[in-house]
């Protein structure tokens, strides 16, 4: 089975420095939130700085760790993507939920 190549998304301008502040005011820092949120501190600092999107867990993890209100919520949620990290269904078993075959 080929690999399927994605196109890297590009996060939206405001995501990064919001969950820096927020992070920030929950009291955490970048190691002890990214271990909190069960995500690399790497991964947490790409997603601060805007080079990374979240994937949904991710982004669920975070809007709950660190207490976002509505509206960071929201922003959050609209960036996340489905289909990359742990949320994505074909990561652990090589078939999507639906039990048919990934398709290249």
């Amino acid at each position: 089975m080929a690999a399927e190549i994605r196109m890297r998304r590009t996060p939206p301008a405001g995501l990064g420095p919001m969950l820096g502040a927020a992070r920030m005011r929950a009291g955490y820092r970048l190691r002890e939130a990214a271990r909190r949120a069960g995500i690399n501190h790497a991964y947490l600092l790409h997603l601060e700085t805007g080079q990374r999107v979240p994937s949904m867990a991710v982004a669920t993890s975070l809007a709950e760790m660190l207490d976002l209100d509505e509206a960071e919520r929201a922003q959050l949620f609209a960036a996340a993507v489905d289909d990359a990290g742990r949320s994505h269904p074909g990561r652990r078993s090589g078939e999507p939920e639906s039990g048919l075959p990934m398709v290249s």
